[in-house]
């Protein structure tokens, strides 16, 4: 028996792959290099679809009309630049932003127009600290979605007329998207404001703009510049005083 074993035992030990030990080390490697290799694939096509959901639903990308992050969307990028340039500082909440509003809002909306001053909104959103709610920053989000549309204007102008009465109260969802209808926006437009909205696409913008407007000394709305002079609206009696401020900024 002991005779057969050997012999049994050195049939086996002949048959056996030379360096068998290194072979089988060479696959070992070779596994592990092909798990590397897709786990590099993986990351790569996971930081991609990381980065395009950053630039499209993270909060990061621009809205229309604006030119970077802490920039104001100029409403009337084709003006002339002969005209000045007029800077509008305003938070949703703020209610002498609404009485300016009120007061100056059609007659701005006209110099932009017609383009007699290159018109650039500043929507700030201080006073969510100061009310303890978070509806300055939802309605410029919503205006920055509104300009996508190419409804910036009509879009403010809807969110202060339905500024509520009690300073605080803030908005809701629901009226946010009403007034994207009031401002004209319907249809597949209106899905679409809807989308950019819900997924605050543009929410790293409104808060670079405050961060940048308190940078640059802006510590109170409404605040009026022009050609980078801040104009006194204790000044400001009427329309016509306000042309007067324009045209003289102009010469």
């Amino acid at each position: 028996m002991t005779s057969t074993n050997a012999s049994r035992r050195a049939k086996i030990q002949a048959a056996a792959p030379k360096g068998g030990g290194g072979a089988s080390r060479v696959v070992v490697a070779t596994v592990v290099l092909v798990l590397v290799i897709v786990a590099i694939v993986i990351a790569v096509v996971l930081g991609s679809q990381k980065k395009d959901t950053a630039d499209t639903a993270g909060g990061s990308s621009l809205p229309k009309g604006a030119p970077s992050m802490g920039a104001g969307i100029v409403v009337n990028p084709g003006a002339p630049a002969s005209v000045p340039t007029m800077d509008l500082y305003e938070d949703f909440q703020c209610p002498v932003c609404g009485a300016f509003e009120r007061a100056f809002g059609p007659q701005v909306t006209q110099l932009a127009e017609q383009n007699q001053v290159k018109l650039v909104v500043h929507t700030l959103s201080f006073l969510d600290d100061n009310l303890h709610n978070d509806s300055s920053n939802r309605a410029a989000n919503a205006a920055s979605c509104a300009a996508d549309q190419d409804r910036f204007l009509p879009y403010h102008a809807a969110v202060f007329a339905g500024q509520p009465a009690q300073e605080g109260q803030g908005y809701t969802d629901a009226q946010l998207r009403q007034f994207a209808t009031t401002a004209g926006i319907t249809g597949s437009a209106l899905q679409s404001w809807q989308q950019c909205y819900d997924a605050r696409r543009h929410n790293q913008y409104v808060e670079s703009v405050q961060t940048q407007s308190e940078k640059d000394g802006v510590n109170g709305t409404p605040t009026i510049t022009l050609n980078g002079k801040k104009l006194d609206l204790s000044t400001l009696t009427g329309p016509r005083s306000l042309n007067d401020a324009v045209k003289a900024a102009g010469r």
